[in-house]
C-alpha cells in the first residue's frame, strides 16, 4: 500500500508544538481520558440509545477488538459510511483503538464515489449499516466489491452488534499510535471530478476541534446536536461531535435536519448548540413561527458550508431565538469563526476569522500579488492544521499547492482590517448545492456517456433555497432525450442524488464546442450569464 503521511516543514512543526496546538494526544487517547475523568457523563444519544462516556469508550474498545479479530491490521484503511447514529462514533473509535484507518464518506454517496475511495485509498474493509431511508447498502456494498477485490470485509453494524458487546478479550491489545501519524482520510468537497482523499493526522486534528470547542465555549454543560451527515467536517469538528466530546459535552445524533424533527430532539434533550447549512436554517426560521416544540434551550445556531446572505442571517436571532455563528472552512483545514462576542454587523456580514494566530491567509489578485483590504481575491493558506497534500493524487497536489506550502483553496474572499474574511465566489467550476460541493466536470462527464449527447456544460444558477443549483445545457446528438431520461441515466451511473442535474436546458450549439478554442471555465461562464439574462427579461 501507498504510505499514508501528511508532513509539515519542520521549522513549522517545531512551531506548532512550542505554541501548544499540537500536544501529542490520539484520537483513542482523549476518548479514554474523558472516560476516566468522567464515566457517567451522557456522551451520546441517539433514538433509543443513550451512552455514558464510559460506555462509549468501552463499545470503542468491543468494536476494536471485532475489527482484529476478523484479520484486519493495524494501518489498514476502512471505508466507513454510516448515517447519524450512535455506532458512527463508537466504530469510528473502535477503529482509531485498533490503529485502523476509517476513510470518511457520505451516506448520500453511490456506487460511482465509493468505488473511487476504495481504489484510491487502497482499502480493505467497508463499515455499513443495512439500511437507512429506504436504502438498501447492502446491496450498494455487494457491487462495490464486484469492482473493488481488494475490499475483503463487509462489516454491517446490524449483523456485528452483538458480536461486538462480547468480544472484549482483544480489547486491551496495546496500540501505541504515533500523534504525528495520519488518522483518518476525509473526503474533498470535488471542485475538480471525483473528490480527493485528505490525511489529517492527530495533532493536526485535535488541535483544530479543540479550538473551536473553546471557541464556541462548549463545556460539560453543553448539548451538541449533529444535524447534518455527521462524516462532513463541518459536523466532526467546527467543533462537531468530536469537538463537543472533546470538552465533555452531550452529542445528540439526529437522524434528519428537517424542523419538525430537529425540534423535538431540541426540546427533549436541551440542546444549545448545532450546525446548519443556509437553506436548512431558512427552513427552520420559517418552521419556528408555528412549532409547538420548546427550542429555548438553543442558544448558538451555526451556519456554514455555504455562504449565508446577510439579509437572512439578520433575521436569526428574531426567528429562533438565539444567536448566529457564520462558520467559513474547508476539510482541507482553515476554519473560520465569527466569535460569541462579536457585534451584529460582523456577525451579519462576514465569515469570520481563523481559529489559529499561526493560520497563515494570503489573499492574492490574478498575478499573484496580496489585495487591498476589502478587495476580493484568491485565497490561500497555510497553518497548523492545514494539509500540505492530498493522498495519491500527485496532479492534484501539484495543482493545489504552492512550492512554499500554501494551499490554494478556489475561494474567492475579502478581508477586512481586523482579519474577518467575506466569501465571494469560487475560482473553479464549482456548484455549492446546499453545502455539498459538485464538480461541473464530472457532471459533465457523465452526461456525455449518454448516446443522445454530444456536448454538456454544468453551471451554478442562483436558487433561494439551494444557495445554487445545478443547470445542465445540452446539446443533442440526434433525436432529443427527454430531460427526465436524462436525470436517470446520470442517477443510473452511481452517483449521489444531489449530483443529478437540477435542470437540463437543450441548445442547438455553444458559441464553440471545438476542444481548445474555448476554456471550459469560460463556456460556462458565458452560458450562466445567457441564462440569467434570459431569466430576466
Amino acid at each position: 500500500m501507498l504510505e499514508l503521511k501528511q508532513k509539515w516543514p519542520e521549522e513549522r512543526a517545531a512551531r506548532y508544538r512550542d505554541a501548544g496546538y499540537w500536544r501529542g494526544e490520539t484520537m483513542s487517547g482523549f476518548l479514554e481520558q474523558r472516560a476516566a475523568e468522567i464515566p457517567d457523563h451522557i456522551a451520546v444519544v441517539g433514538g433509543p440509545e443513550r451512552w455514558t462516556y464510559a460506555d462509549l469508550a468501552r463499545k470503542a474498545q468491543q468494536y476494536a477488538a471485532t475489527f482484529l479479530a476478523l484479520g484486519l491490521a493495524p494501518g489498514d484503511r476502512v471505508i466507513v459510511q454510516l448515517p447519524n447514529i450512535p455506532e458512527f462514533l463508537s466504530v469510528v473509535f473502535g477503529l482509531f483503538r485498533a490503529g485502523l484507518i476509517p476513510v470518511f464518506t457520505l451516506p448520500a454517496h453511490r456506487l460511482t464515489e465509493i468505488v473511487h475511495f476504495a481504489e484510491k485509498s487502497e482499502a480493505c474493509a467497508y463499515v455499513i449499516t443495512a439500511t437507512h431511508d429506504g436504502f438498501n447498502y447492502r446491496g450498494l456494498a455487494a457491487e462495490v466489491q464486484a469492482y473493488s477485490p481488494r475490499l475483503r470485509h463487509l462489516i454491517v453494524v446490524d449483523d456485528v452488534r452483538q458480536a461486538a458487546e462480547g468480544a472484549i478479550e482483544l480489547a486491551n491489545l496495546p496500540v501505541n499510535a504515533n500523534p504525528a501519524d495520519v488518522a483518518f482520510l476525509q473526503i474533498s468537497g470535488g471542485s475538480t471530478g471525483l473528490s480527493k482523499l485528505i490525511p489529517r493526522t492527530h495533532d493536526d486534528y485535535i488541535y483544530s476541534f479543540r479550538a473551536s470547542a473553546e471557541i464556541c465555549g462548549l463545556d460539560e454543560t453543553s448539548a451538541y446536536m449533529a444535524a447534518l451527515p455527521v462524516a462532513h467536517n463541518f459536523p466532526m469538528s467546527s467543533p462537531g461531535v468530536f469537538g463537543a466530546l472533546y470538552a465533555g459535552s452531550r452529542v445528540v445524533m439526529c437522524p434528519s435536519p428537517a424542523a419538525e424533527v430537529a425540534f423535538a430532539l431540541i426540546e427533549q434533550e436541551r440542546v444549545t448548540i448545532t450546525g446548519l447549512v443556509p437553506p436548512l436554517a431558512l427552513l427552520w426560521m420559517q418552521a419556528a413561527t408555528t412549532t409547538q416544540w420548546d427550542i429555548s434551550s438553543l442558544k448558538v445556531l451555526q451556519v456554514g458550508g455555504a455562504k449565508f446572505i446577510p439579509e437572512a442571517a439578520a433575521r436569526v436571532k428574531a426567528a429562533l431565538g438565539c444567536a448566529l455563528q457564520q462558520v467559513f472552512g474547508m476539510a482541507e483545514g482553515l476554519v473560520n469563526y465569527t466569535r460569541l462576542d462579536d457585534p451584529d454587523d460582523i456577525v451579519i456580514n462576514t465569515q469570520g476569522r481563523p481559529i489559529s494566530p499561526d493560520d497563515e491567509v494570503l489573499i492574492v489578485d490574478d498575478l499573484g500579488n496580496p489585495t487591498k483590504d476589502g478587495e476580493p481575491g484568491m485565497l490561500l493558506t497555510r497553518g497548523p492544521y492545514t494539509i500540505n497534500a492530498y493522498h495519491n493524487d500527485d496532479a492534484a497536489n501539484a495543482r493545489s499547492f504552492t512550492d512554499d506550502g500554501y494551499y490554494r483553496t478556489g475561494d474567492i474572499v475579502s478581508r477586512s482590517a481586523d482579519g474577518y474574511l467575506t466569501v465571494c465566489g469560487r475560482t473553479g467550476d464549482h456548484i455549492n448545492r446546499s453545502g455539498e460541493k459538485i464538480s461541473a466536470e464530472e457532471i459533465e462527464d457523465h452526461l456525455l456517456a449518454h448516446a443522445s449527447v454530444f456536448d454538456a456544460a454544468v453551471v451554478s444558477i442562483p436558487d433561494p433555497y439551494l444557495g445554487e443549483r445545478s443547470c445542465a445545457f445540452v446539446i443533442p446528438m440526434g433525436e432529443k432525450p427527454k430531460g427526465a431520461a436524462l436525470k436517470a441515466f446520470v442517477r443510473s451511473r452511481g452517483l449521489a442524488d444531489f449530483k443529478v442535474p437540477d435542470q437540463i436546458v437543450f441548445v442547438e450549439a455553444f458559441e464553440t464546442t471545438a476542444v481548445g478554442k474555448t476554456s471550459r471555465k469560460f463556456l460556462r461562464q458565458m452560458l450562466r450569464e445567457q441564462f440569467l439574462k434570459t431569466a430576466e427579461l
